[in-house]
């Protein structure tokens, strides 16, 4: 007789929305409260952002699987050290999820704003599903988050919207920015004076909303052209409001 094969674990990606715990959907607070095993990414010698989120819905001695990056700071994407840092940890972060896996355990694995949205998840994703069962539980994105907290109506009628990342060249932002109603621009950080400056080129600066934190503790939000230093954290983005069939 053949031993019993153990039935391998689901792989979890829930999705917690912008940073009020509150926004937490119903579903991922079951999901959360259910998992005997929690993962979540964050930064060696700081709190994990989702950690923070997600806390009030574990479980009593949840296992807990932190999955800390070697970096984090906003680059061009193309940069050969960090392409090279961000791959071989999220290898390694697959196969520490997939040797729990293998144990039959499920892992609920942590997603500030929507997994499938520039979320870290979906490297997650591609390594694994195949080989498991992955569910996936959508989330608030951060950007719905920062247009209620800034109560900024962001495309009327026929606006189309575009999603930016600061990391693109000043050129194609200024281009994108000129040629779409409204736009998100996210991973701010280092990018800022960039960013200024393609908002500056494109014509668009002076209806610009700088959001930080949205929705989270220390919450700040202003038009774009009162922020004057350069700093932005992680947890910020530029609004650029539609203005189609504006009443």
């Amino acid at each position: 007789m053949k031993p019993r094969t153990q039935k391998a674990g689901a792989l979890i990606g829930v999705g917690l929305g912008p940073g009020d715990p509150e926004l937490v959907t119903v579903k991922a607070a079951r999901l959360i409260g259910e998992a005997k095993t929690v993962a979540y990414f964050g930064k060696p010698g700081r709190p994990s952002n989702a950690r923070a989120i997600a806390e009030r819905y574990f479980a009593p001695g949840c296992e807990e699987l932190p999955l800390l990056y070697p970096v984090t700071t906003e680059i061009p994407f193309v940069e050969p050290g960090y392409v090279s840092a961000l791959g071989e940890f999220y290898e390694e972060s697959a196969k520490r999820l997939g040797s729990q896996l293998e144990t039959g355990c499920d892992v609920a694995l942590l997603c500030e704003g929507d997994p499938l949205l520039y979320g870290s998840f979906m490297h997650m994703f591609t390594r694994l599903d195949g080989r498991f069962r992955v569910e996936i539980c959508a989330g608030v994105s951060g950007m719905s988050g920062c247009f209620a907290a800034a109560r900024q109506p962001m495309t009327w009628g026929d606006d189309v919207l575009t999603v930016l990342p600061a990391t693109l060249d000043e050129d194609l932002l200024t281009e994108r920015l000129k040629t779409t109603d409204a736009a998100v621009v996210m991973k701010l950080g280092g990018n800022f004076p960039k960013l200024r400056r393609a908002l500056t080129r494109a014509g668009v600066i002076s209806r610009a909303i700088y959001v930080e934190r949205g929705t989270m503790a220390g919450e700040k939000i202003m038009r774009f052209t009162e922020k004057h230093d350069d700093v932005a954290p992680y947890f910020s983005m530029a609004l650029v409001p539609g203005e189609g069939r504006r009443p």
